[in-house]
């Protein structure tokens, strides 16, 4: 049986690491985010859920926000799923599809019809996850750089 419930301050810690094995990051980029959110910085990401074990560990989160403008969705206030994880030894036993129905809630509350995401283009276990549960692929993008 998994939980799932907003973010608390105490759990800055675990929030870091899970984010850390998304996102990896050899800068202190994380914590400062995670201080900003909790010091009352809550644009990007607007709302943190978490996924809390029957030990009462955390096994996963997602992050959300609001955006007006979002590929495939009519513009306007669109719910965003900024970043969606589950600790590899829960994945597979409904922890993220408990997760993306709390995120569903939160963007529904917050007088939002619909949700976007995205994920990497290599990431077919993210993608595969995403279309299971009800979403529909809308584009394709590869993202460029140059150094100036």
């Amino acid at each position: 049986m998994v939980f799932v419930r907003t973010i608390q301050p105490g759990e800055a810690s675990d929030w870091e690491r899970m984010r850390q094995k998304l996102w990896p990051s050899p800068t202190a980029g994380h914590a400062r985010e995670i201080a900003a959110f909790f010091h009352g910085d809550r644009s990007d990401p607007a709302e943190v859920l978490v996924a809390v074990g029957e030990g009462g560990e955390l096994i996963g989160f997602a992050e959300t926000t609001i955006r007006s403008h979002v590929e495939g969705c009519r513009p306007g206030r669109v719910a965003y799923l900024e970043g969606w994880f589950v600790e590899e030894g829960h994945r597979g036993q409904g922890v993220g599809a408990a997760l993306m129905q709390a995120v569903e809630e939160w963007g529904q509350a917050q007088g939002c019809t619909e949700l976007g995401s995205d994920t990497e283009l290599a990431n077919a276990r993210g993608a595969a996850a995403h279309r299971a549960l009800g979403f529909t692929e809308v584009e394709r993008i590869v993202c460029l750089r140059k150094s100036l």
